[in-house]
């Protein structure tokens, strides 16, 4: 897969900040600003994509895939979209593009 180019965001966001992005709210679920940010610009893809055998969450805003990851064994929905969340802040902040499903071109965060 070649690099994309950067989002065209409105506004710059500053340094990725890992713990902030897996904090809980009330409801015990994380807060996830990047994906609310993403799915109001672009699409949010979670779940078996032919030929995949494995579940998959894919984040992307128009032509731009931000991230592709695979989800891991064991690992819950909530872990899923939280690494989802801070794969796409990387893309927005730091223009690391995630990508964990062709593993030629995987680029870790």
């Amino acid at each position: 897969m070649e690099r994309r180019g950067k989002s065209e965001a409105s506004h710059t966001r500053g340094s990725v900040n890992e713990e902030a992005t897996s904090n809980r709210s009330a409801s015990g679920l994380p807060d996830l600003s990047y994906i609310e940010e993403t799915i109001a610009r672009g699409a949010i893809t979670i779940g078996l994509i032919p030929p995949l055998k494995e579940c998959v969450a894919i984040a992307h805003e128009g032509r731009n895939t931000l991230a592709m990851l695979k989800r891991r064994k064991g690992e819950s929905l909530t872990d899923l979209l939280s690494r989802l969340d801070i794969a796409i802040a990387l893309a927005h902040t730091e223009d690391i593009f995630t990508d964990e499903i062709n593993p030629a071109n995987t680029k870790h965060p």
